[in-house]
C-alpha cells in the first residue's frame, strides 16, 4: 500500500512539474492572450521620418493600406479622387477616427504629416517619395487634397505611411522629440511601456476602425542575432520570429510549430561606396567584379534554396526586365576586365593600378548571420581573382566613409519605391554617392507617367542603364523565413514581403492565439 502511495504522489508531482516547464509565452491569461515576437532593436520609431521598422504597421494607420496581394486598399481614408487637370488627389476620411489617447484624427494630421516628411529640416528618409506635392490643403476635417506637379501612381503606395498627431508633435523638433519613443498614432496596438533594449509592449486599440484586435497583448522583445530568435522559439521565449533558412530544420514537421517560408522582393548586393577613392575613381570595378561571384553558391549554401540569383532592382514584379546583363559567374571574365582597365598582378598576387590595391572591406550590420555569410563568400570568391576582400560587422554603419556593404532593398509595391530614392543622384536612400543623369532621368519620367503601357519602357531602359553602369553587385532575392507556434492563425502566406520580410504584420488586427 506504501509502495503504491509513493508511486501515486511521485506521478502527481512529475505532471506538476511537465505542466510547468510546458507553459507557452502566448496562452491566454489574465491579461488576455500574448503574442511575443522576436524583433530587431529600435532607437526611435516614427514612420515620417524612418522608412524601416516592422512595428510601425501596428501602431500607425496610413491614408491607404495594402491588402493580402499587395494592392493599394483605403485605409484611415475611405475613398478618393484624381483630377487630372490639376494632378490633384481628394481624400474622404472615415468618420470616428481617433489616435490612441482619444483625440480625433482629422485632415489637418495628414497635412501635418506630409509637410513634416517634406520638411529638409527633418531629414525624414522619405522625403524623395513626395518630392511632387507641391501643396496640401485640410478642406475640412475630413477632406484632403493633396496637389503634384506632375502625375505620380505610386503616391497612393507612399500615402500607406502613418499619420502623425498635430496636437502632440506642432512646433517641436520631430527627430530629436520624445514623441520617437512614445509614439501615439491610430493604428491597432498602442504601445504602452518600452524597456530600452529588452522589449516594446503594445496593447490593442479598442477604438480600431476595423474593431479592436483579437489578440490583447504583441510584445516586441529585442533579440539581435538571428541565431538566437531560433534558440529562443525553442525555449517558449518567443511565440513568432524571421530565422535563417539554416534553422528551418529545427522547426519543420514539429507539431508545435508551423514554418512560414514566404516570397519577398527583397534582395541583397555589395553596394560599392563612390565616395571613396578605389571606386570613385575606378568605375570599371562593378563591372569587373560583379562576375566574380558565384551566386548560385551563395544561395545552395547560404540560402538552402531559399531564394534567387538577382540582377535587377524589380526582377520580381510586373517592370522586370529579363534582357539585360546578368553577370553570371566568370572570374575569367572579371581578370581579362581588370587587366584591360590597367590592373595588374603583383608579385603578392593582389592586383594594383597606379600604386593603388584592389583591396577593400565589405561591411555588414551585426546579427545578420545570412548578409554575413553572403559577404564571407563574396571576399572569397573576390580573393580568388587578385583582390584583397575581408568582412567586418561594425557596430555602427558609416555610410560615407566605408569602403562598400552588403546592402538589401526591395519592394513589392510601385517600381518607383526603393528605385528613385535608391539610385536617384542625391536622394534620401541613396548611400552611396552613385550618379547616373541617364539613370536620374528615365526614373523622372517613369515615375510621372500614369499608363503602364508608358512606365513600362522606361523601368525597362534604367534596368538597362544600371546594368551598364552598376550601383550594387546584386546577388540574390532571399526567401522570408518565419517560424511561429502553431496555435498562431490569420497569417497569409501568399503575401510577397518587402524589404527584411517587412509586411507580414499587414493583418495583425485578424491574427488569433487559438
Amino acid at each position: 500500500m506504501k509502495k503504491k502511495l509513493c508511486l501515486l504522489l511521485a506521478l502527481i508531482l512529475t505532471v506538476g512539474i511537465l505542466a510547468g516547464c510546458g507553459s507557452n509565452s502566448n496562452e491566454e491569461s489574465k491579461d488576455g492572450k500574448t503574442l511575443v515576437y522576436g524583433s530587431n532593436d529600435y532607437t526611435a520609431i516614427n514612420p515620417a521620418l524612418y522608412e524601416h521598422g516592422e512595428i510601425n504597421s501596428l501602431i500607425f494607420l496610413g491614408l491607404t493600406t495594402h491588402n493580402e496581394k499587395d494592392e493599394v486598399a483605403p485605409g484611415a481614408a475611405e475613398e478618393w479622387s484624381f483630377d487630372k487637370k490639376t494632378n490633384t488627389y481628394t481624400f474622404k476620411l472615415r468618420e470616428g477616427l481617433k489616435f490612441h489617447d482619444g483625440e480625433p484624427l482629422t485632415a489637418e494630421d495628414v497635412k501635418f504629416t506630409i509637410e513634416a516628411i517634406m520638411n529638409p529640416d527633418n531629414g525624414s528618409e522619405n522625403a524623395s517619395n513626395f518630392e511632387d506635392v507641391t501643396k496640401v490643403e485640410a478642406a475640412d476635417d475630413q477632406t484632403v487634397k493633396i496637389s503634384m506637379k506632375a502625375p505620380n501612381v505610386a503616391m497612393l503606395d507612399y500615402l500607406t505611411i502613418g499619420i502623425l498627431p498635430k496636437h502632440l508633435l506642432e512646433g517641436k523638433d520631430l527627430a530629436a522629440d520624445e514623441f520617437n519613443q512614445k509614439p501615439v498614432g491610430a493604428g491597432p496596438y498602442k504601445l504602452t511601456a518600452w524597456d530600452k533594449g529588452q522589449a516594446i509592449t503594445l496593447e490593442k486599440n479598442e477604438d480600431f476602425y476595423l474593431g479592436a484586435p483579437k489578440i490583447d497583448k504583441v510584445i516586441f522583445k529585442i533579440v539581435e542575432d538571428s541565431d538566437a530568435k531560433a534558440l529562443q522559439l525553442q525555449s517558449g521565449e518567443l511565440d513568432f520570429a524571421q530565422i535563417t533558412p539554416k534553422a528551418m530544420e529545427e522547426f519543420e514537421g514539429k507539431e508545435d510549430f508551423k514554418v512560414y517560408s514566404m516570397k519577398t522582393a527583397d534582395y541583397r548586393g555589395i553596394m560599392y561606396n563612390f565616395n571613396n577613392p578605389l571606386f570613385k575613381n575606378n568605375r570599371e570595378l562593378p563591372t569587373a567584379l560583379s562576375y566574380a561571384i558565384d551566386r548560385d553558391a551563395i544561395i545552395k549554401s547560404v540560402l538552402l534554396g531559399h531564394g534567387q540569383t538577382a540582377y535587377s532592382p524589380l526582377q520580381m514584379g510586373l517592370y522586370n526586365n529579363e534582357n539585360v546583363e546578368k553577370y553570371a559567374y566568370n572570374p575569367a571574365k572579371t581578370k581579362k576586365l581588370l587587366e584591360k582597365a590597367g590592373w595588374k598582378k603583383g608579385d603578392d598576387g593582389i592586383y594594383a593600378k597606379k600604386g593603388q590595391k584592389l583591396e577593400f572591406t565589405i561591411n555588414c550590420s551585426q546579427g545578420d548571420q545570412v548578409r554575413v555569410d553572403m559577404a564571407n563568400i563574396c571576399a572569397q570568391n573576390l580573393n580568388d581573382i587578385g583582390a584583397k576582400v575581408d568582412v567586418k560587422t561594425p557596430a555602427e554603419t558609416d555610410w560615407a566613409g566605408q569602403e562598400a556593404f552588403l546592402i538589401g532593398w526591395g519592394s513589392p509595391f510601385d517600381p518607383d519605391d526603393h528605385t528613385y530614392k535608391v539610385f536617384g543622384t542625391d536622394k534620401g536612400a541613396n548611400y552611396n554617392g552613385y550618379s547616373n543623369a541617364k539613370v536620374d532621368k528615365l526614373l523622372q519620367q517613369a515615375r510621372e507617367k500614369e499608363d503602364q503601357k508608358e512606365r513600362l519602357p522606361l523601368y525597362k531602359d534604367f534596368q538597362t542603364e544600371l546594368a551598364k553602369d552598376p550601383a550594387y553587385t546584386f546577388i540574390a532575392y532571399i526567401d522570408a523565413i518565419y517560424a511561429g507556434k502553431a496555435n498562431i492563425t490569420g497569417i497569409t502566406k501568399d503575401t510577397v514581403l518587402g524589404h527584411h520580410g517587412v509586411g507580414i504584420f499587414w493583418n495583425i488586427y485578424d491574427w488569433d492565439i487559438e
